[in-house]
């Protein structure tokens, strides 16, 4: 398997919970890290942090098939991770809930939305209150602080806690069919570009937790961004106004922000930017360029006011000395976007393009098939009733008697044809590859069959297993019928036709043989010279030959060979 369908198969089995999970354990790294290179304490110390969180994500992912099993595992993993922590004083880090990591947080309120969302509740109360249990065993004693911080983290905890059983109850799933809301479809369709947005918007709060409360306003814009750009994936012109407005209100957050926050994220906040990237693919890429046009130079204004307001407080790191290297970077960042749209724009036109020719390809090949089936049901049925037609016609007066039986055999072959014919429009609503006709899957019968009702005396020599394809017997069937079919229309005066079909060397050799005179004069009903025309495109089909013209001793033959092994 290519590398890039591992990569894509991987991160399909991922699923918006690994992703989360992924750009939290990332954030996790980008903290832990450095710490344990640093000089406080021994040297990689903090790494003893990893185990645990590793753990704890895969009972999350384990959850998604196991939830009652994976909650208490999950819960058994914090015990035993703080324990490892509390030995050898590690230095647990806090983000949401105190001594609690960034992926261990997401990790635990995935078991309990898992649990509340398919557990029954008895078992699920009790899974969720373990893994409460040991996420407060976690936050007291992993760096001995007993109950400092406490009270924050229980009610943050608790918080987060609502909202996850919510979801999960919202979630679940009731006796009855559940009605999906536009929401819930947005989030399964575009669980990949929420975990992407995830990692920017983790990396912010993790700064939002080392800064006040001040600060919340500006992650709140940044969430309101992230919501935009999933929501752009449905309407681009509209996330994107949306978009632009979020970040024209970005300006007063920043200002009122802490001076922390700022030095760390620059004039706008990760998320942001992210963001803004994203929507202009979208709307290059789906919008008309008249449209999308007005939109991205609205978006280019919100950013270039949004910056110039954070440069204007003096507390962000950058400055008007730094204005020029930001428009440079701005543009750079614009063309790239515009460029990666362009091209998702060609991508979709060539594939539309190659869709409808498929399309178009498909339709003429069932019309083709279309006009075969009907060209043969016809052709055999009609030719006979009107051959028979015309017998009556001239021995009606010289024997009534004959001219009757004559006129009930016409009404036979007409009820055949009628008979045909349904058969055949059955199929094709069916939509199956139904054998029509009075085919079975039986060649050697088929055949057989085929030779006792032919007008004219048929010396049928049949060789063939059972066990051959349905559309080499088929196309076989066709092929005799065809034939025979010619024989009573253009082979003048014949008494006899040689039949012979047998499997040798792999290939179905069918050989249909006349001995009448080939006539000049117009064929009784006409011919439209479409059944050599349909033989040979049956034929080739299946990758065979066909062979068709007059015998030297005189009369006509027709030979076939169909390969019957898989390859063919």
């Amino acid at each position: 398997m290519p590398f890039s369908d591992r990569v894509s198969s991987a991160w399909r089995w991922l699923g918006l919970e690994g992703a989360l999970l992924l750009a939290a354990f990332l954030v996790d790294l980008a903290v832990v890290l450095p710490a344990a290179a640093d000089s406080l304490g021994p040297r990689g110390r903090d790494l003893l942090l990893l185990p645990g969180m590793i753990a704890l994500g895969a009972c999350a992912l384990w959850a998604r098939k196991r939830p009652a099993v994976a909650v208490f595992a999950g819960a058994a993993t914090l015990f035993a991770s703080t324990f490892l922590i509390r030995v050898t004083d590690a230095a647990a880090y806090t983000t949401l809930l105190s001594n609690v990591s960034l992926s261990e947080t997401v990790a635990g309120l995935e078991l309990v939305f898992f649990c509340v969302r398919r557990v029954r509740p008895a078992e699920a109360v009790v899974g969720t209150g373990t893994l409460v249990l040991g996420g407060l065993f976690a936050a007291v004693y992993r760096n001995g602080s007993g109950t400092s911080g406490l009270s924050q983290t229980l009610l943050l905890g608790l918080v987060l806690l609502v909202v996850t059983v919510g979801a999960g109850m919202q979630f679940r799933r009731g006796p009855g069919p559940r009605k999906d809301s536009a929401v819930r479809d947005l989030v399964r369709e575009q669980w990949p570009l929420i975990g992407v947005l995830s990692l920017p918007l983790f990396l912010e709060l993790y700064q939002v937790l080392d800064s006040d409360i001040r600060t919340l306003p500006a992650m709140l814009c940044s969430v309101a961004a992230a919501a935009a750009t999933v929501y752009a994936t449905r309407r681009p012109l509209r996330a994107g106004l949306i978009l632009a407005a979020v970040i024209v209100a970005t300006a007063p957050a920043l200002w009122v922000a802490s001076r922390q926050y700022l030095r760390a994220m620059g004039v706008l906040p990760f998320t942001e930017i992210a963001a803004g990237i994203i929507v202009v693919v979208l709307l290059v890429r789906h919008v008309e360029p008249k449209r999308a046009w007005g939109t991205i130079g609205l978006l280019s204004g919100a950013v270039a006011f949004t910056t110039l307001a954070g440069m204007a407080t003096g507390n962000s790191r950058l400055g008007i000395r730094d204005l020029r290297d930001l428009v440079i970077a701005a543009v750079l960042v614009l063309g790239i976007s515009v460029a990666c749209g362009l091209y998702f724009r060609a991508r979709d036109s060539e594939r539309r393009k190659v869709v409808e020719a498929a399309v178009s390809d498909a339709q003429n090949s069932e019309r083709m098939a279309l006009a075969r089936e009907l060209h043969d049901l016809v052709a055999h049925h009609v030719t006979g009733i009107i051959v028979q037609a015309q017998a009556a016609k001239v021995i009606a007066d010289q024997n009534p008697k004959v001219a009757l039986e004559v006129i009930e055999r016409i009404e036979v072959a007409g009820t055949e044809a009628m008979t045909a014919m349904r058969r055949l429009v059955g199929s094709m609503r069916a939509g199956g590859d139904v054998v029509t006709d009075q085919a079975t899957m039986d060649l050697d019968a088929d055949l057989r069959r085929l030779a006792e009702r032919a007008q004219v005396p048929v010396d049928a020599e049949v060789r063939v297993p059972k066990n051959l394809p349905q559309e080499v017997s088929r196309s076989a069937l066709r092929l005799v019928q065809e034939s025979l079919t010619n024989t009573r229309k253009h082979a003048a005066g014949a008494t006899r036709v040689r039949l012979l079909a047998e499997v040798r060397d792999g290939e179905l050799h069918i050989r249909v043989a006349d001995d009448g005179r080939q006539v000049v004069t117009r064929p009784a009903g006409g011919s439209g010279g479409y059944g050599l025309v349909g033989m040979r495109e049956r034929v080739e089909l299946l990758h065979g030959r066909l062979a068709a013209g007059p015998a030297p001793d005189g009369g006509w033959v027709v030979e076939a060979w169909l390969p019957v092994e898989e390859e063919a």
